[in-house]
Order: C-alpha cells, then structure tokens, then sequence
C-alpha cells in the first residue's frame, strides 16, 4: 500500500507543505483523507464515484472536491466543487491550481487570525505557490459557475441527483449565469 496521499502531484504538494505547517494557511482550510466521506445523505454511487472529497473549506465542515466529469488523466484539471455543510453547492474553481491560488482570499470563513504563527504559514503559503505553480493566478475569460455550472446541473439530473441540481441552479440564478443556448 503506498504512502501516497494522492494519485494527483499538486494535491501531494501541497500535502507536504501542509503537513510542515505550524498552523492554517487559509482560513478554513484543511486537507482531509483523499476521496473519503460524504456530503449528500444518498447511497448514488454514481455521484460517490465523481464527486471526490479532499479538503474542508470552512470551519464549519463544508467541503471541498473534485468534479470528475469526465476520464481525463489529470485530475488537478477537473473543477473544484464547493459542498456546504448546510447543502449549499456550486462549481467555486476551475481546477486545483485556481483553487490554490483562491485560498489566499481570507474572508471567505470570516476574519482571518491575526497571531504571528498564522501570518508566517500564510507568507509561506505564498511562497510555496509562487515556487510550484508561478508568480501568479491563472486567468479565465468565465468564472467557474459559467465554465461548468449548467454541465453539473445536467450532470446531477443525468445521476438523479435532483435536489442538489435545484440547489446549483438557485447558485446560477444568484450569480446571473443563464443557460447557454
């Protein structure tokens, strides 16, 4: 059995970073077991075997994981799905290095710390991203809920999975993204 904590390079990056940090680097934020756990209360395989958790994304125990929408063989290109801890749900990266690059905004679980410890793992945070993955954020011509949103919804109804695509289509409809035509 290999000691590996993913099949996906970046993810083991930053697992290795992460296990030499003294404190959190974005608030919220946590690896946890790779493709373990759940957020919906169904026994859908379907969506178990796509959606892949990896992290949480708030204090609260919202989540963070992949899309696997399609077979590609690298996975740090599938989007990055929010999973909220009170069942909200939306497409909040393009792929893990977006997602990287969005952990350093520090209001997205309220007010980040102010101890020194925290301050000095988030300056080193910066400068593991920097190193690994270049001086600065990817950029897209849509946001991640225009990029996939409406795939997902199809995606979710295609799994019967039609609560959790009324949910994203609430998120559409609150971040004005219409239907493509």
């Amino acid at each position: 059995m290999s000691d590996t904590y993913s099949p996906i390079p970046e993810l083991n990056l930053l697992k290795e970073f992460d296990d030499e940090c003294a404190d959190f680097y974005s608030p919220g934020f946590e690896l946890r077991e790779y493709h373990k756990g759940f957020w919906l209360e169904s026994e859908n395989s379907e969506f178990d075997d796509r959606v892949i958790p990896f992290a949480q994304a708030t204090t609260s125990g919202s989540l963070y994981a992949l899309w696997r929408f399609d077979d590609r063989a690298d996975l740090a290109t599938l989007p990055v799905l929010f999973l909220g801890d009170e069942g909200d749900l939306y497409v909040v990266a393009h792929n893990l290095r977006d997602l990287f690059w969005g952990l350093l905004d520090e209001e997205f679980d309220g007010p980040a710390p102010t101890r020194q410890t925290y301050l000095d793992t988030r300056q080193a945070y910066l400068t593991w991203l920097e190193r690994n993955f270049g001086p600065a954020a990817p950029t897209f011509e849509r946001s991640p809920m225009e990029e996939h949103g409406w795939r997902f919804v199809d995606w979710l109804l295609s799994v019967g999975e039609e609560d959790a695509a009324d949910v994203v289509i609430e998120n559409l409809a609150l971040f004005e993204v219409s239907r493509p035509s």
